[in-house]
């Protein structure tokens, strides 16, 4: 499991739903750098049978940083690539921390002022609407919110919760089983010319 959309820098073995090994760190900046000695780090250097990577959205750079390592590792372990959201883990990982919830919006940082929305239902996880990017003022009254961005919307309680590549076994197959290609959230900043 390969963790670095956001902040977190953060690697897992997993043997089905049992955590063999982890290393997580926080740090805005430095993934490229540290994301392969961290998995180096692990028993017998990481090898699975399968990749799981955080497609977004987040970090532009982060994003790719962790897709780009997870794709050269299939490649050269001749195992699958498969993807999950940073907003589906999020959403487990708040759930199985206040299982009286039953709904939750998750709020990241989505860079230029906006925010990244998704609203997800506890049981069973599920996305309630389409991931949205926009500015904070616009984002409709929230009983819940959680994520770095939580406190930047009007929520009744707003809480701090962060990704880590050992929640991945909290996901449904489902929402482990994306494409390995990126969620950026928006559209990019740079326009090419007609």
């Amino acid at each position: 499991m390969i963790e670095t959309a956001t902040t977190a820098c953060s690697v897992a073995l997993l043997r089905g739903d049992v955590i063999v090994a982890h290393a997580h760190e926080e740090g805005a900046r430095g993934h490229a750098e540290r994301l392969i000695p961290m998995i180096a780090t692990l028993p017998d250097g990481g090898r699975a049978d399968a990749i799981l990577v955080n497609c977004g959205p987040g970090s532009f750079t982060g994003v790719r940083v962790g897709l780009a390592a997870a794709r050269a590792l299939g490649l050269a372990w001749g195992v699958p690539v498969h993807g999950y959201s940073t907003h589906a883990l999020l959403a487990a990982r708040l759930f199985e921390d206040q299982p009286s919830l039953t709904k939750a919006m998750i709020v990241i940082e989505g860079g230029h002022g906006e925010v990244f929305t998704q609203s997800y239902a506890a049981r069973p996880l599920m996305a309630l609407n389409d991931l949205a990017s926009c500015v904070p003022e616009t984002v409709p009254f929230q009983a819940v919110a959680a994520g770095s961005a939580a406190g930047r919307i009007a929520c009744d309680q707003a809480v701090m919760v962060g990704p880590d590549a050992r929640d991945v076994r909290l996901l449904p197959s489902t929402m482990r089983s994306l494409p390995p290609s990126p969620i950026y959230g928006r559209a990019p900043d740079a326009k090419p010319n007609p």
